[in-house]
């Protein structure tokens, strides 16, 4: 049975008219979404072949426009454009007459609340923040993902009924996040979904240098078990060799990591560190293990990379951003109005 919530009718949203400004891979989709709700999408603006291919195929019949011209048509406006664009966009379209009083504004940035959007309040619209919690494709599959999706809901209460009543008819679950807890919910998206993508990547290249033909299937019945037991138990989950303490285990692979794919030493023992100090605080590291476990990371970090003969290298590892850091979501992570893609984790 789904667990997606129908509203009562007296909190739907009347039947509106969708823009949607930046075809992206979030637009398109929760404009189709909300299609399928029975609104009706009437205009996108896109400037990328990739981003027009994207609308021409996720909305077909809806023509591409300029972005005010968006405005002008739509009662519902969905912002995805990347984080950093959005504030020179609202203020833009503020102070060009674009903004419609009465009409719903919406933003889908997951760094933001609605104040954001103050500008076009000040014209009159009606501000909401939508952010989903996914990672989306660009394609249609992202519909269908969005099925008991959760939605980061930040927005006035007078228009806390409409904003969430919108989220459901686009088959996700509203959460209220206050608008002073946006940062850190938007961080906490992009540290596990963001992170999560750079740490599988590594594992399969690794697993591929130690001769595993088929990377993806060994690692996805594995990853998705450790995933369902860590939403399950929390730290109870945690396995593996810094967990129990082997402090031999944990030194053998960063001796290996450092010869064959230093790039990944750093953030390695970073995410051991980690592990360990959560494994300790919860009991399920043995302090006498502690000490061994914390010296060999601590050795690790001050080595130098394998030394070979003749080559002339030598000194500290760098920590070149590619060990264990991704992108800041974009959301928490919007893909711009030319189609490109983000630079946070959810990829507008």
């Amino acid at each position: 049975m789904s667990t997606v919530h129908q509203p009562d009718l007296k909190d739907r949203p009347a039947r509106l008219t969708v823009g949607v400004v930046g075809a992206g891979r979030v637009g398109p989709a929760l404009a189709a979404s909300l299609q399928l709700a029975g609104h009706r999408p009437v205009a996108v603006s896109g400037v990328s072949d990739a981003s027009r291919r994207r609308a021409e195929a996720m909305l077909p019949d809806v023509p591409l426009v300029p972005p005010a011209e968006v405005l002008r048509r739509a009662d519902l406006v969905l912002l995805t454009v990347p984080d950093d664009a959005l504030p020179g966009l609202v203020a833009g379209l503020a102070e060009t007459g674009a903004v419609r009083p009465g009409q719903l504004l919406v933003h889908t940035s997951g760094r933001y609340g609605v104040g954001v959007l103050d500008p076009a309040l000040r014209a009159g619209a009606l501000p909401l923040a939508l952010h989903p919690a996914m990672t989306f494709t660009g394609t249609p599959v992202d519909v269908q993902r969005l099925a008991g999706c959760s939605f980061g809901v930040t927005a006035p209460e007078e228009l806390r009924l409409a904003a969430e009543a919108l989220v459901i008819e686009m088959g996700g679950e509203p959460e209220w996040i206050d608008e002073r807890n946006r940062p850190l919910y938007h961080a906490a998206l992009a540290l596990g979904a963001n992170h999560l993508v750079t740490l599988v990547a590594q594992s399969m290249e690794l697993l591929r240098k130690a001769g595993v033909q088929a990377p993806d299937r060994m690692l996805g019945p594995l990853l998705g078990a450790a995933l369902d037991n860590a939403l399950r138990s929390g730290d109870a989950a945690l396995t593996g060799p810094v967990a129990r303490g082997d402090a031999g285990t944990v030194a053998a692979h960063v001796t290996e990591l450092r010869e064959h794919a230093p790039q990944t030493v750093a953030g390695y023992l970073a995410m051991a560190r980690a592990t360990a100090d959560r494994a300790l605080a919860h009991g399920l590291l043995k302090p006498e293990l502690a000490e061994d476990l914390l010296g060999v990371l601590a050795e690790g970090s001050q080595a130098g990379p394998p030394h070979h003969e003749g080559d002339g290298t030598g000194g500290t590892a760098g920590t070149d951003g590619t060990d264990g850091t991704a992108g800041t979501d974009g959301t928490d992570g919007t893909t711009g109005t030319d189609g490109t893609t983000g630079t946070e984790g959810n990829d507008r």
